[in-house]
């Protein structure tokens, strides 16, 4: 991106039990007063995590979740709190990071963006990801094989759904016959399309067929360089200019100053470790400055979006401190 473009600015919203630092399902109340204040401070975004629960998964479940076993970890569904927000708010956009194409008919899938981007007035990105938790898969009956490939497929009958408005697709995973989005919501084309993921088909698939790829939280700018130049290639794979597709990246931060209440003690490199409801989240910490110049280096990196993950302070106080980040980076 080009020096005189702003940063925009998203917000992870917290809606897992323990998201708040008390170990205690996070309410409606909450989420809503925070949904308000990240609009009234000036973010661009509300992205909600698309999971069903969380459980201790192997290693082999990248990214690995180490709880103790037989523990679950719950959060709300992402699709009924994102419509709850579209209404409490006027202006912010909003949308699922990412909504899990094996968790719904793909059709389906398009059907409710369509209508949340009506509810929302033209306000919906729509993330969509292949999945990687393995737990939630089996504890609410979905296959977990061959996610790549089923998420290729179900891109066959949502991305000509929302940008032609009908489809005829036969698949080995999927189908649609015939399928037509009736009434249609109010953008020609349909919502800007997000896609995450960091394999190489994936990558292509965010090519061919996503407005912005994202990047999935990264601890420092730099670990960006090579998943960006992978992306490029994979447009000119495809044929595509990579200056036509948006970069987003999302980062995990901590707002304290040294020696602060609740606050943990970073290691040198400014990371600090966080329990969450019984996951350990790595964050950068800093004030209000040093979070500044943080996010002013993953711009630097070619991004476009920054989706916050706002661990410290947790809730509304914690969004009234990233207020002075947003000040401090349109200044």
């Amino acid at each position: 991106m080009t020096e005189t473009k702003r940063l925009q600015l998203g917000l992870m919203l917290p809606i897992g039990a323990g998201a708040l630092g008390d170990g205690q399902p996070v309410r409606w109340a909450d989420i809503r007063e925070m949904a308000r204040l990240a609009e009234t401070i000036g973010l661009d975004t509300l992205l909600a995590p698309d999971h069903l629960l969380f459980r201790r998964s192997p290693p082999t479940n990248v990214p690995p979740i180490d709880m103790p076993e037989g523990k679950t970890r719950g959060i709300w569904e992402a699709w009924t709190i994102l419509s709850a927000v579209a209404a409490a708010t006027s202006r912010i956009n909003l949308g699922p990071f990412v909504a899990c194409t094996s968790f719904r008919n793909p059709a389906l899938l398009a059907k409710m963006a369509d209508t949340l981007d009506e509810v929302s007035g033209g306000r919906l990105v729509l993330g969509l990801g292949a999945g990687w938790h393995e737990p939630e898969y089996q504890a609410f009956g979905y296959p977990f094989d061959h996610r790549v490939s089923r998420f290729e497929e179900a891109l066959g009958i949502i991305v000509p759904l929302l940008r032609q408005g009908r489809v005829d697709f036969q698949g080995r995973y999927y189908e649609a016959r015939a399928c037509e989005l009736v009434p249609r919501g109010p953008r020609r084309g349909g919502p800007p399309i997000l896609i995450g993921g960091q394999g190489p088909r994936m990558l292509r698939l965010a090519a061919r067929h996503a407005d912005i790829y994202d990047a999935d939280f990264q601890l420092t700018a730099g670990d960006l360089a090579g998943r960006l130049d992978a992306l490029d290639q994979a447009c000119a794979d495809v044929g595509r200019d990579p200056r036509a597709l948006a970069r987003s990246s999302g980062a995990r931060i901590a707002l304290a100053e040294p020696g602060e209440a609740g606050a943990r003690r970073p290691g040198p490199d400014g990371v600090a470790h966080y329990d969450l409801g019984g996951v350990s989240f790595a964050a950068r910490q800093g004030g209000v400055e040093a979070i500044a110049a943080h996010l002013r280096a993953f711009q630097t990196a070619g991004v476009d979006h920054v989706t916050l993950g706002l661990i410290h302070p947790p809730g509304p106080r914690g969004l009234d401190r990233l207020a002075g980040v947003v000040e401090a980076l349109r200044s």
